[in-house]
């Protein structure tokens, strides 16, 4: 009875360590104190508005289009490397799993354990690593350099998700419609495709999320003009925690929470 009171307790305060400053973000996000963030000073929708480039009494209009050009540029960045980079991920880390779960040769559980290593590799090292390649080829930092590395570690997870899922796919229904004279690839477009969606669904969103928010690596390799919007955001808090990071922090929240929501979705109506 007392171990799981301890337990329940544990529970609680570790939910609270978690979310606590979340919420704190997105209730100070609608602080209107301007000097202090962490004083409450009133509930004001003006940052938002800021961000969305319309004039409030907060801000001064030289300052305040310059910072929301910069700030939408940073988005328009993220995205095309997210959706870039999660796309590639997902059709390479797919093909990697298949032939690993599908094909028998050695070293493949070797295999299998290389591709999990950029998964727990620090990312300050492999950052680093990637940094050093590229100058070493003599290949100039731009966003086709931030899509590379984002590949690197990305392909991993889709590699992991999509692996998880055929192996809970029955291989005797893919054998059962090759001696029905279905040939591979009709094999694999209406058998082994539609049983591995749901992974691979999860791999992209997967791969897509943490692109958007990856930080560390990114800021290694990306060259001048392709600021992303998490060294951005980095580049803010560097000369000071203002109150418009707070409504970046949530509004970047929130994308993440519509992005699961829409993949769980998705997802339960292709089990229905």
């Amino acid at each position: 009875m007392i171990l799981r009171r301890l337990l329940s307790l544990y529970g609680l305060l570790f939910f609270v360590f978690v979310y606590a400053p979340i919420l704190l973000v997105v209730i100070y996000s609608f602080n209107a104190n301007t000097l202090n963030m962490m004083i409450w000073d009133g509930f004001t929708l003006d940052w938002y508005r800021q961000l969305f480039g319309m004039e409030t009494s907060l801000t001064q209009s030289a300052t305040f289009v310059d910072s929301t050009d910069q700030l939408w540029g940073a988005v328009r960045t993220s995205l095309i490397v997210a959706l870039s980079t999660s796309v590639f991920s997902t059709v390479c880390g797919t093909a990697l799993a298949l032939a690993v779960a599908r094909y028998r040769f050695r070293l493949a559980r070797f295999y299998r354990t290389l591709m999990t290593l950029p998964m727990i590799m620090p990312d300050i090292v492999l950052g680093i690593a990637l940094l050093i390649f590229f100058i070493t080829i003599g290949m100039n930092l731009s966003m086709l350099t931030i899509i590379i590395g984002q590949s690197t570690f990305l392909i991993s997870y889709v590699f992991v998700t999509v692996s998880a899922r055929l192996a809970e796919v029955d291989t005797s229904v893919e054998e059962a419609s090759a001696d029905l004279g279905a040939t591979p690839a009709q094999t694999f477009r209406k058998v082994t495709l539609p049983g591995i969606a749901p992974g691979i669904l999860g791999g992209w969103l997967l791969a897509f999320i943490i692109s958007m928010d990856d930080l560390v690596i990114t800021y290694f390799i990306a060259g001048t003009g392709n600021t992303t919007l998490p060294i951005h955001i980095w580049g803010l808090l560097r000369r000071g925690i203002k109150p418009e990071i707070n409504a970046i922090a949530t509004l970047m929240l929130l994308f993440t929470l519509v992005i699961a929501a829409a993949g769980l979705y998705f997802r339960s109506r292709r089990q229905k």
